[in-house]
């Protein structure tokens, strides 16, 4: 088991979504953000399965079929839109994803870019968690609301052509004052 350095890699990965949460006015979010991958449920499955340079929960996935770790985390986590994830109240739809809250989009945002930095390292650019994300968008279908995939994509983009800064100050001031979208 690396106890420690998943330990240090879950530390590094809050302490980045902390500071860009703090950045856009989301204080309470940063501080609380992913506080369940400290739970045993969590963080054995992390230690066990730790490899440093991708999420532990994909290795526990390809070994055992799917990932108890991921299920405990997305059930406690309201920025994975996999939270979101509910019957239609129209029965013909099935299971759809619904519409986030904007905050939590926002934090879902963050946490892309704090894991692409936590596993990229000094080679990460602000362009991949925009790659990332657009490489399994066709796969989110109706698991993810349109109108929650159309401001994360947005706000990817804006990322990857105007960097960090320019799009932290436009969530900031208009995207989160807004409350909607």
């Amino acid at each position: 088991m690396k106890a420690i350095q998943h330990l240090k890699t879950i530390n590094h990965h809050k302490y980045l979504v902390m500071k860009e949460c703090f950045a856009v006015g989301l204080y309470r979010q940063g501080l609380l953000h992913d506080m369940s991958k400290y739970s045993p449920t969590e963080f054995l499955v992390g230690c066990r399965y730790y490899q440093g340079n991708r999420s532990p929960n994909n290795a526990e996935r390809e070994k055992t079929g799917y990932s108890k770790a991921w299920l405990h985390h997305k059930g406690r986590n309201k920025h994975h839109y996999e939270y979101w994830i509910d019957y239609s109240t129209d029965p013909k739809e099935g299971i759809i994803g619904l519409k986030m809250p904007v905050r939590y989009v926002v934090e879902m945002f963050m946490d892309r870019i704090a894991a692409s930095k936590t596993y990229q390292g000094d080679a990460y650019q602000d362009c991949h968690p925009l790659e990332y994300y657009e490489k399994g968008a066709a796969r989110l279908g109706k698991m993810i609301h349109p109108d929650t995939a159309r401001l994360l994509h947005y706000l990817l983009k804006m990322l990857a052509e105007d960097g960090e800064q320019k799009t932290f100050e436009y969530i900031r001031k208009v995207v989160l004052r807004e409350k909607t979208y």
